[in-house]
């Protein structure tokens, strides 16, 4: 009996230091003041959980000061933590903010049979970071021209995390990439903890390769990396629709970003769930460096190939930095990348 008060005890205190940490967090991503008031508000927060604490270790007051009893600690932490929920899920996610521009427009699609109508495709040109040129555009694709479908990860800190992309190709050549990404605010910057934190939402990028994977390779310096996926007309077709349909359902109801939950590999993961219920889950959806090597592991990539041979292959950062004409930039890039056929490189 005494173990298992022992134990509830630890367990106890857990919760109580799990639930005031993400309390402070969440102050911090969320409170639209001052810096020096978030930290007030945050000590303020810590004062009930620290007490509660207290008596969970058997410190029923403050060495010296016997009259100063931490007894009110948990009854406090109830009250502020129902105060936290109901400030919390006042949180919503809106589209009226003032976004970024190279996400300040959501995708708006249209199928009728297979023809689809993609209002706001992004084809900014980039020079740097800052300094670019606008241009949205509408265009019609024909599902029935969809031929292939290409895996980009996109590294920018370290090997462990890559931003995933999925590149479609069509029998005229043209290539239309879906990118789900954080909706930024002006001069508001990525933050991984801040995506637990309902910092960010969520949107859905349809784009030209030579402005979204473009703008990584050349403007960020990031190193990217290109694999075929080897799925047939009728899953091509249902992945492009599945990132139409996830537009959509964005347009109508804004949702959070979530760096666990919902997020650029997330997304790849329930489309292609749709093709195959059985996908197991796997620490590579989290850590999506290495999510090219779980759907090597599922036989998606071209076969006849070991990881690491795909893998070196399909590093296009130095190809993609290449001077040449813009419209020859997907036949460069794709220079080299087993399953890609001679045909598409003419």
């Amino acid at each position: 009996m005494f173990f298992l008060q022992v134990a509830l005890l630890i367990v106890l205190g857990f919760l109580t230091l799990g639930l005031a940490v993400w309390g402070g967090f969440a102050l911090w991503f969320q409170l639209p003041v001052a810096a020096w008031l978030r930290i007030a508000a945050i000590v303020l927060w810590s004062l009930p959980p620290a007490a509660t604490l207290a008596l969970v270790a058997g410190v029923p007051s403050l060495p010296g000061l016997p009259g100063l009893s931490w007894r009110w600690g948990p009854l406090a932490f109830v009250l502020a933590g129902m105060a936290m929920a109901l400030w919390w899920s006042s949180i919503r996610p809106s589209h009226e903010r003032d976004w970024a521009d190279d996400v300040a427009r959501l995708l708006v699609p249209q199928v009728q049979g297979d023809i689809v109508q993609l209002d706001n495709v992004r084809n900014f040109t980039w020079r740097s970071e800052t300094d670019y040129d606008i241009r949205w555009e509408s265009r019609r694709y024909d599902l029935s021209q969809l031929v292939s479908a290409d895996l980009v990860l996109s590294y920018w800190m370290g090997p462990a995390i890559a931003h995933t992309l999925v590149s479609f190709g069509f029998a005229d050549g043209r290539r239309l990439v879906f990118s789900l990404e954080i909706r930024r605010e002006r001069d508001e910057a990525f933050s991984a903890l801040g995506g637990f934190f309902r910092q960010f939402e969520t949107v859905i990028v349809a784009a030209d390769e030579t402005d979204i994977i473009r703008t990584r390779t050349n403007a960020r310096g990031e190193d990217v990396y290109l694999y075929r996926l080897q799925l047939r007309p009728d899953q091509l077709r249902r992945v492009f629709l599945g990132y139409l349909e996830r537009a959509a359902q964005l347009r109508d109801s804004p949702r959070f970003y979530n760096t666990l939950t919902s997020n650029c590999t997330t997304i790849v993961f329930e489309l292609a769930r749709r093709l195959s219920p059985s996908l197991p889950l796997d620490y590579r959806l989290l850590l999506s460096g290495y999510f090219a090597n779980y759907v090597f592991d599922q036989g998606v990539l071209t076969p006849g190939y070991s990881f690491a041979q795909l893998h070196a292959a399909g590093r296009i950062t130095g190809r993609a930095l290449q001077d040449g004409p813009q419209q020859d930039y997907s036949k460069r890039i794709r220079q080299g990348v087993p399953g890609v056929s001679a045909a598409e490189l003419r």
